[in-house]
C-alpha cells in the first residue's frame, strides 16, 4: 500500500475554500499521512492545523516572489512559523496587499459601477491573505459571473493594481532563516498557465539555483508523466529536493486532493526527498 502525501494544500486562511478543519477532515478521508499547508503568503493556519493533525504535517508557506525577471512561487517546507524575519517579511506582504486591494476595489467602482458592500468589505479587510480569487467570489455570489476564473478575467485581470511580490532574495533569506527548505512551485508553470520547454526551463533554474533555491515541485496535479520526469532527472543533478503536491484549494480550484500528476497515479512516498 502507498503511503498517500500531499506536500501542497491551501485553506481559507490563504485563497483555499476549506478551513483548517475541513481540511484536515479532507486530509484524513484522502488517506493522507503527510501533507503540508502551505497557504499563500501566509502562516496563520500553521498552528491550528498542528494542534489537529500533528502526525504527518509539515508546516509550510508559499511566497508569491519575483526571482530577478522570474516570476515564481516558493515554498518553505519545515519552517519555524513564529520566526521573526519570516513574520516581518509576510507583514510587509500584507500592507502591499491590502494597498492593492483597494486599488482593486476602486477599479470596480470606476471602471464597472461595482460598488462592493459594507459587509463584503469587512470581509475582505479580515482576511488573513486576501488575493484576487476573495474579490471574484463576491462577483460570483452577486450573480455577475459563473465561476471565480471568469470572474477574475473580466472584472479584475485589466486593473493595474501593482506589483506586491516578494524578492527571491528575500523570500529564500526568510525561509532559511526560519530553518526552512525553499522549494520552487510548479517550476514548469502552475495554474492556467503555459508549461515552459525543457529549452525554456533550464536557464530559469541556473537563476533560481543562484538565489539559492534548494528543491523542485517536481509532481503536481497539472504535469505528465514526461514532465515529471524531467524535473526529477534536474533535481537529481543539481542534487535538490525532490516534492509535490496537488495545490489544492477546495471549490476555488478543479483539483482534487492528492492530485499529484496528470494522470492521477498514485506516487510512492520514497519518490520524495525527505524534508524532516
Amino acid at each position: 500500500m502507498i503511503d498517500k502525501t500531499d506536500l501542497h494544500l491551501h485553506s481559507s486562511y490563504s485563497d483555499g475554500s476549506d478551513s483548517i478543519r475541513e481540511l484536515s477532515e479532507k486530509i484524513k478521508l484522502a488517506g493522507i499521512t503527510t501533507f503540508a499547508l502551505t497557504d499563500h503568503d501566509t502562516v496563520a493556519g500553521c498552528e491550528e492545523m498542528a494542534k489537529l493533525m500533528p502526525d504527518g504535517f509539515i508546516p509550510a508557506v508559499e511566497l508569491t516572489c519575483k526571482a530577478g525577471d522570474i516570476k515564481c512561487h516558493i515554498l518553505g517546507y519545515n519552517i519555524d512559523y513564529y520566526n521573526p524575519e519570516l513574520l516581518a517579511l509576510i507583514e510587509k506582504g500584507k500592507k502591499l496587499r491590502k494597498a492593492k486591494l483597494e486599488t482593486r476595489i476602486e477599479y470596480l467602482k470606476q471602471v464597472w459601477n461595482i460598488e462592493l458592500t459594507k459587509e463584503e468589505l469587512n470581509w475582505l479587510y479580515s482576511r488573513k491573505s486576501v488575493v484576487k480569487t476573495h474579490i471574484a467570489n463576491i462577483l460570483v455570489n452577486r450573480g455577475l459571473s459563473d465561476n471565480n476564473q471568469d470572474a477574475m478575467k473580466k472584472y479584475l485581470d485589466g486593473c493595474k493594481a501593482g506589483d506586491t511580490r516578494f524578492t527571491g532574495e528575500e523570500a529564500i533569506s526568510a525561509i532559511k532563516s526560519a530553518k526552512g527548505i525553499p522549494v520552487w512551485a510548479h517550476p514548469l508553470g502552475g495554474e492556467g498557465e503555459k508549461h515552459l520547454t525543457q529549452e525554456e526551463f533550464l536557464p530559469k533554474l541556473e537563476a533560481m539555483k543562484s538565489f539559492g533555491i534548494e528543491g523542485l515541485e517536481c509532481y503536481y496535479s497539472r504535469y505528465n508523466k514526461k514532465e515529471i520526469e524531467f524535473l526529477v532527472s534536474c533535481a537529481k543533478k543539481y542534487n535538490l529536493a525532490i516534492t509535490g503536491g496537488s495545490d489544492y484549494h477546495g471549490s476555488n480550484k478543479s483539483v482534487p486532493i492528492g492530485k499529484l500528476n496528470v494522470e492521477n497515479q498514485p506516487i510512492a512516498k520514497s519518490c520524495f526527498t525527505h524534508l524532516s
